[in-house]
């Protein structure tokens, strides 16, 4: 935990000791650079704006240890630009203070449950505010992850917009892993996110037809044979939703839904006001 809130560090340490974690605290970049060439550790929540050096920079040399640990930023800066430079930089998760307590050890417990899936490298292509796009491997502990980056650059939208367009791109991301990408993080899967000054512009592209819409309607009905139902309810237990059903509900969430001729590929718009 690295952090100059000395009390914040501690209560941190004490919610994460009593959920069985090991906590060590430093109080800034370098006493946190040398407690890591001492040991090695699973997480590290790594503030950003830290005496002496900037977490951003201790980010940046934790990720070129032979064998670094995951790490989640923390910080009060809304803007967009340390998020984007965090991404780049393959942080696991970017949470803005003030935030519930409960969230340190969701996420924390998130990355131990997901550490091999999680160092996975995200590809950056664009990092701009008006432009971020990545590819991603298709696996679906990337869905929560990704998304979560995409929402905090929306930070200053309504809430019922962001919330339609953060569902709407679940339920997109999850058809291109599943469907398209076949779970094979061999496999990627593109996403790009577009803000322009009236609306916002997501485009998904997997490598296989994870929009196919009749494919997935005759998935929910044939797979398995004897137990559609058990089938489906196993879906939802996963966080998953019956094939087809995700894609038909996106069209209530956003005001316009494009597909290529190849079905690998979608656009959706959501106008602003």
């Amino acid at each position: 935990m690295v952090d100059d809130d000395a009390g914040l560090r501690d209560v941190v340490a004490q919610l994460l000791t009593s959920a069985g974690h090991l906590v060590h605290q430093a109080a800034d970049g370098p006493d946190a650079l040398a407690i890591l060439e001492r040991s090695e550790f699973d997480i590290v929540l790594l503030d950003i704006n830290l005496p002496s050096m900037n977490g951003l920079d201790v980010l940046a040399l934790i990720r070129a240890m032979p064998h670094p640990p995951l790490v989640v930023m923390m910080t009060g800066d809304e803007t967009p630009e340390p998020l984007l430079e965090a991404v780049r930089l393959q942080v696991f998760r970017y949470l803005r203070k003030p935030f519930p307590l409960r969230t340190i050890t969701e996420v924390v417990k998130e990355a131990m449950a997901s550490a091999l899936v999680a160092r996975l490298p995200i590809e950056v292509v664009s990092a701009k505010p008006e432009w971020m796009e990545v590819v991603a491997p298709c696996t679906l502990e990337m869905v929560d992850r990704i998304q979560s980056f995409m929402m905090h650059l929306e930070a200053d939208l309504p809430e019922s917009v962001r919330e339609s367009v953060a569902q709407a791109f679940r339920e997109l991301m999850i058809n291109a892993i599943e469907w398209g990408g076949q779970l094979d993080p061999t496999r990627t899967v593109r996403i790009t996110c577009v803000r322009a000054r009236r609306l916002l512009l997501y485009r998904i592209s997997d490598p296989g037809t994870g929009f196919d819409i009749e494919q997935l309607r005759h998935a929910a009905i044939s797979n398995p044979h004897d137990a559609p139902l058990r089938h489906a309810i196993e879906r939802q237990r996963q966080g998953l939703r019956p094939g087809g059903l995700g894609l038909m509900m996106t069209r209530s969430l956003v005001d316009e839904l494009i597909y290529n001729e190849a079905r690998n590929e979608v656009m959706f718009i959501k106008y602003l006001d």
